[in-house]
């Protein structure tokens, strides 16, 4: 659902020059955008666990990664970790290897290494893998609930949107973090966060400065989205 969004957007900034998405199959581009934004769309068609191969040779200035499943649609745990942690970690390393400026990755909400629920550990060991990787600019999104049009069916969340939508007025302040939030302003708060660093880098060159790492909570992710322009 986020990707399908960014991927709009991004064809549609005039900022962006290229678009190269990794995809397990081909598929149609939304009917909204125009043939010259579909011009900026290059295409791999590759199994994920090859990507190193499939992504050598490409050029970015952004490696975006909306990698994500669930326990239910894996079906085993072994199978939600290569898709959760194993192959967005590989997605890291090219962007490493490309000298991208930065990479940007959608974990989740309450994501912690130690914890003992296997959704949110899996996504914590992601991101505390990506703090060991020489990336300059490493951006970890941290959705609260998700609201929108997914592909699969997700009933336990779509309870969980009805449910939170209903308390959202209430949860302000501290409780902000926790209201859900559209997959396109996640997508909008990638690129505008994305766009911040390119600026500030084109004005004032790394020079050797220690990576930073930056986490973004449902609040701060809301409020990215609104300061963008499309």
């Amino acid at each position: 659902m986020i990707g399908n969004a960014l991927l709009v957007q991004l064809l549609r900034n005039p900022l962006v020059r290229k678009v190269t998405v990794l995809s397990r199959r081909s598929f149609d581009m939304d009917r909204t955008v125009s043939a010259s934004e579909k011009a900026k769309l290059h295409m791999i068609v590759a199994d994920l666990a090859s990507m190193n191969e499939a992504l050598a040779q490409v050029e970015a200035d952004v490696v975006f990664c909306t990698l994500g499943t669930t326990i239910k649609i894996a079906k085993t745990r072994e199978a939600f970790r290569r898709v959760d942690y194993e192959y967005p970690f590989m997605l890291a390393e090219c962007a490493q290897h490309i000298s991208a400026s930065v990479f940007s990755v959608v974990t989740s909400m309450g994501a912690d290494s130690g914890s003992r629920i296997f959704y949110s550990r899996v996504k914590g060991e992601l991101q505390d893998a990506l703090a060991g990787l020489r990336l300059p600019n490493i951006h970890v999104f941290q959705p609260s609930l998700l609201l929108g049009e997914r592909h699969d069916v997700r009933p336990g969340e779509a309870f969980g949107a009805i449910a939170s939508k209903g308390l959202a007025f209430a949860m302000i302040g501290p409780l902000r973090k926790y209201r859900p939030i559209k997959g396109e302003d996640v997508a909008r708060a990638m690129v505008k966060a994305a766009e911040e660093v390119l600026d500030r880098d084109a004005a004032s060159p790394l020079d050797g400065r220690q990576a930073a790492m930056q986490y973004f909570t449902s609040d701060q992710i809301a409020d990215l989205a609104v300061h963008t322009t499309g």
